[in-house]
């Protein structure tokens, strides 16, 4: 499979992964590092998308990159990413912020909402803007302000809005892969400091309704 690269250089990769392919390599099957390399330089994960989710990933080529990647990653203020999403029905409000306590099950491998915090739970916050509605079904710009498994899943889910296609959180309309797509990623370059910023809109399902120049 051609992986379509957006920049590359020696210290990491920037790449769009498709839906249905995974963001690290497993026993089952080659993920997008194998694919990447093909094989040559090892690469690193930094940061993950689920498996149906497709969009903009770095990759570092080396330790030292991937641990400077991942510290900008923890302490959320350079790197960052932006998510577009079409889920059934509409929220209450054009835009606004959902905070909740999450509790991910890894043995089901599945996230619930909780009313209390206890061992496990974590807070999980983003926001979000509809961009337009109609059919049933609204597009949303989400940013995330924490990263929590399948966080952007169950928080549209627990308010009657599951995302397109997505089975495991209650969607009724059936599509090939949950209608979440990584559009925008930022970082700082670990080795020069610069601000880097990749931007690839989401072709195929349900995105493929929308001329998403006019929002961006």
């Amino acid at each position: 499979m051609d992986i379509q690269i957006l920049y590359e250089d020696a210290c990491l990769a920037v790449a769009v992964k498709p839906p249905r392919i995974l963001s690290e390599d497993s026993a089952d099957a080659p993920g997008m590092p194998t694919l990447l390399a093909g094989g040559g330089v090892p690469l690193y994960t930094v940061h993950r998308l689920d498996k149906g989710t497709g969009g903009v990933v770095v990759y570092a080529k080396d330790k030292k990159t991937a641990a400077l990647l991942s510290a900008q990653m923890q302490e959320k203020k350079h790197f960052y990413k932006e998510y577009l999403a079409v889920c059934e029905g509409a929220l209450p409000e054009r835009e606004g912020r959902l905070t909740d306590l999450l509790f991910h099950s890894r043995s089901g491998n599945k996230t619930f909402v909780v009313d209390r915090m206890r061992k496990g739970v974590k807070e999980a916050t983003l926001t979000y803007r509809t961009l337009a509605d109609g059919d049933g079904c609204s597009l949303l710009h989400i940013l995330l302000e924490t990263g929590r498994t399948h966080q952007i899943r169950i928080q549209l889910a627990s308010r009657g809005c599951p995302l397109l296609g997505d089975a495991r959180y209650g969607a009724r309309k059936k599509e090939a892969f949950p209608a979440l797509y990584a559009f925008r990623l930022a970082f700082l370059h670990p080795k020069t400091g610069e601000k880097m910023e990749f931007v690839h809109f989401p072709e195929e399902g349900a995105f493929s309704a929308y001329d998403f120049s006019q929002w961006f």
